[in-house]
């Protein structure tokens, strides 16, 4: 029997899963590490807690399986963030991660410099304050001390690839989201990067997802409790990996994974770019397609928020009773009529990107009565959540993408109530598989292509993941849906301009 590994080296946390060619879950671990934001808007890790974390859930991993079977680990992790190495690979600075929103002024620059329709041509999307690119010229003008230093530039996954392996490498699908990489063509853009003063040189080589990029050097071997010379993977940035283990491989079954931000992401077998930039196109972990990924900050975020400020009894009594608090939340929630009530959330609480490029965009209650209790307010943020994902939705339609089915992932997928909610804002049926270790279980997929227990990522895919049941919209529901999402629409467009002016108070 082979086993392959996923490791995923998240916002939250570090995880990682030993699989045999089946698909069967042998074995998990999670280590978790903070986030800091040192001011308004600003959001940074230490990429030794990475080390750390993932070296324990590595070790966690080879306590409870036969290491001699392990053929392959597969590696992915959140994107965007940016790790600078200096000429002796020591890290400059923290991280800068993917929902840090401190560089408005960075993309602002490379627009006007590039032209926004111009740069959409070359890396298909915009400039977008949580890609790598904006981070870069961040350093540049605001530490110059340490931009003067950096000899490499590595994603988060990268990071931890280099600290396995001493090798440099990215895969495709992480690359594209750094607004440095030719999407077209799955090769950095070597102009753009010298149009923006970015020396191509710092960036990684790119492999194709299942390609081996490096083996598990001695070091790593003896913290991790691994065999030395395990072949590493590319892997993929965490939303392509999360599609691969969805089953997003061909047309018509797009995913909605429901983590701390919310992804909207549908496969595409050949480029298609959305002309104001609303959604994003990348590479995909699957060898020569691409996909179409639409992203709200703050999804499952929006709730996680809701519980800490406001739902402390509802906590108190989960601890006691050994029960998850979010299942008191959504129980509650699901005791208010669809529609709250007149009342809405706007779930813009780090900002957005999908559909709306505002890094000034904030949360707000709006319709706020003496009749809306907690249970209102909890109503209020699932469906405020689910309409962001619907923003997604529509445009990947209005791009000639099939939406036959959406494979629902995440924290928020457990919630029978959510599920609902989605069915019947989005128009279509909301599918659990048998998978629900996200990113880490796509990546050892990806592993498994490569170690040959598999030919291909499509036929993976099919040997492994099947579902488990189907949520169908409610006519009724969905018109009144209908109505309401035009209001939380027209409510941004109305509150738009004071977040800035509030942006500026600050």
């Amino acid at each position: 029997m082979g086993i392959v590994l996923g490791l995923d080296v998240g916002t939250s946390g570090t995880k990682a899963i030993a699989i045999n060619e089946h698909g069967d879950l042998l074995a998990s671990a999670l280590v978790e590490y903070p986030l800091h934001s040192p001011r308004p808007n600003w959001a940074e890790q230490d990429p030794a807690d990475w080390v750390r974390a993932s070296y324990e859930a590595l070790a966690a991993l080879a306590s409870k399986i036969d290491t001699s079977a392990v053929k392959g680990l597969g590696l992915t992790g959140q994107m965007h963030g940016s790790v600078f190495l200096d000429a002796r690979n020591r890290v400059l600075r923290p991280a800068l991660l993917w929902c840090d929103q401190r560089t408005a002024a960075q993309c602002e620059a490379i627009t006007q410099k590039v032209g926004e329709k111009r740069l959409i041509e070359m890396v298909s999307n915009p400039a977008l304050a949580g890609f790598t690119a904006p981070k870069i010229l961040w350093l540049r003008d605001e530490e110059p001390q340490h931009f003067e230093q950096v000899k490499k530039v590595l994603l988060p996954k990268d990071y931890i690839r280099f600290m396995l392996t001493d090798e440099y490498a990215t895969d495709v699908a992480d690359a594209s989201g750094t607004l440095l990489f030719d999407v077209k063509n799955r090769t950095w853009h070597r102009e753009l990067m010298s149009m923006l003063g970015i020396d191509a040189d710092w960036m990684p080589r790119a492999f194709e997802g299942p390609e081996v990029t490096g083996t598990l050097s001695k070091d790593a071997a003896a913290r991790t409790g691994l065999p030395a010379g395990i072949p590493v993977i590319a892997g993929g940035g965490d939303q392509a990996a999360n599609g691969v283990g969805c089953g997003i491989v061909r047309p018509g079954v797009i995913s909605a994974s429901l983590g701390t931000s919310g992804v909207v992401f549908a496969f595409a077998d050949q480029v298609r770019t959305d002309p104001e930039g609303r959604v994003h196109t990348f590479c995909h972990s699957v060898p020569g397609k691409w996909h179409v990924m639409g992203v709200m900050l703050s999804a499952g975020g929006s709730l996680r928020w809701f519980r800490d400020a406001v739902c402390q009894p509802e906590r108190a009594v989960a601890q006691e009773t050994g029960r998850d608090p979010y299942e008191y939340i959504t129980e509650e929630a699901g005791r208010i009529p669809a529609g709250a009530e007149g009342l809405l959330f706007l779930p813009y609480l780090t900002g957005e990107r999908t559909p709306h490029k505002d890094p000034y965009a904030k949360g707000a209650f709006i319709g706020l009565s003496l009749r809306h209790t907690k249970a209102h307010l909890a109503r209020a943020v699932l469906e405020g959540v689910s309409y962001g994902m619907r923003d997604s939705l529509e445009i990947i339609r209005a791009m000639k993408v099939a939406v036959g089915e959406v494979r629902v992932s995440g924290g928020g997928a457990r919630s029978r109530i959510w599920r609902q909610m989605l069915a019947d804002t989005g128009n279509a049926p909301m599918v659990r598989i048998n998978v629900e270790e996200g990113p880490a279980y796509g990546a050892a997929i990806l592993a498994s292509v490569a170690a040959g227990l598999h030919a291909n990522v499509e036929q993976a895919c099919d040997a492994m993941i099947h579902e488990v049941d189907r949520t169908a919209p409610d006519e009724d529901a969905m018109g009144l849906y209908n109505r309401w999402f035009y209001e939380y629409q027209a409510a941004y467009t109305a509150l738009a301009p004071g977040f800035k002016r509030q942006a500026a108070l600050l």
